[in-house]
């Protein structure tokens, strides 16, 4: 009989370098650190997760570093001892000794799953009710760099048919320079690709009337999180407004604050990071509520690596919910491979690996390779 008992929790970080600089609206990074989290139980099996937040702490509140003392030194304790197959009991007892920490204690979900999932020798999306799709779309996001090297990057994207739709970063820029930045994108690509934008929360209420229209005539098919998260009646006011659709991300991070989206119309798309949510359980039922109040759900990223991607994967794969395709592109972007055969993209999506767990393997020269000292 298989001994599902958990015997270790350990944490490495990693720092990945990327194919080229990814530019927010705050903050630009060549390398995107990883808390690589792997489970072990008494029969030899391990599962791992990831803990990653897009371009540090000044998205979240968390960061790598403090992801890694959190878990070593308050939700180990928890987990070690119990079985894998106790996460709803595990994840409830983890509440009780760290609030928030959502994407610390995403990192331990995804690891008791896939642990899970390999002592049963079945695929992560069996233990969310089995895949009923194959492969996501991905929406390849382009950053915030000048107007000739997007539109160049682009049309690689889409001569080489890994994408077909594109987002692009604002918020660093004064806003009219800006807008004319993305409107001259988005006519270059109109008739060749989608073009949607975030502004990261950036813009005041004043910025937003008064730009946001502009973008919508200019061609830009959907707008992400253009005000602060907290101004759910700001968001509101926008979705009233515009003909096109505004996707909420910072503003949604629990299942309470998909109510107040919910109960405010404030958003027509909900951008799920299982990530920012605390992992699969809870973006479940983040999912739930979106789906019976109406609203859409995209798969968003943190700049996941392959495991924390994978992992997205199998959730997107396993919920009709995230019924707005996905940008599930964190890979691409690292110049590094680190796992044994790399996920498949290709014809503008992501397809779902074979195999138990999260179905990927990792390269562990890659890992040790990557390691910070």
């Amino acid at each position: 009989m298989t001994d599902l008992s958990i015997v270790s929790l350990e944490t490495t970080i990693l720092d990945v370098p990327l194919v080229r600089p990814h530019k927010f609206a705050t903050t630009s990074m060549t390398a995107q650190p990883l808390l690589l989290v792997a489970i072990r139980t008494s029969d030899g099996v391990i599962g791992y997760g990831e803990g990653v937040v897009p371009g540090g702490p000044w998205w979240g509140g968390e960061s790598v570093e403090t992801m890694q003392v959190i878990i070593e030194k308050y939700i180990a304790p928890v987990v070690v001892g119990r079985r894998v197959d106790q996460i709803t009991a595990i994840m409830a007892d983890i509440e009780k000794v760290v609030a928030n920490a959502r994407f610390a204690k995403a990192a331990v979900d995804v690891a008791l799953h896939d642990a899970w999932a390999r002592s049963l020798g079945v695929p992560v999306h069996t233990l969310l009710g089995g895949a009923f799709r194959e492969s996501v779309d991905v929406t390849w996001a382009l950053g915030a760099a000048p107007a000739d090297e997007i539109i160049e990057e682009a049309h690689e994207k889409l001569e080489s048919r890994l994408n077909f739709s594109f987002k692009l970063k604002m918020g660093a820029l004064d806003p009219a320079v800006d807008v004319a930045r993305i409107v001259e994108i988005a006519q270059a690509l109109d008739g060749h690709a989608g073009v949607r934008v975030d502004v990261n929360a950036r813009w005041d209420r004043f910025t937003a009337l008064r730009y946001l229209p502009q973008l919508a005539d200019g061609g830009v098919e959907l707008i992400e999180q253009p005000t602060p998260a907290d101004q759910i009646e700001v968001l509101a006011e926008l979705s009233r407004l515009l003909p096109i659709p505004i996707m909420a991300d910072e503003s949604v991070q629990t299942p309470h604050d998909a109510l107040e989206i919910a109960r405010r119309s404030a958003a027509d798309v909900i951008a799920l990071k299982t990530t920012k949510c605390g992992g699969l359980q809870r973006s479940r039922d983040i999912v739930a509520i979106a789906k019976a109040a109406g609203i859409a759900c995209h798969g968003a990223t943190s700049i996941e690596g392959p495991i924390g991607t994978a992992a997205s994967l199998h959730f997107a794969c396993a919920e009709p919910g995230i019924n707005f395709g996905t940008e599930l592109f964190g890979p691409l972007l690292f110049s590094e491979e680190l796992l044994q055969e790399p996920l498949k993209y290709s014809e503008g999506q992501l397809h779902l690996p074979a195999g138990p767990g999260l179905g990927v393997e990792l390269n562990m020269d890659a890992v040790k390779a990557w390691t910070r000292n």
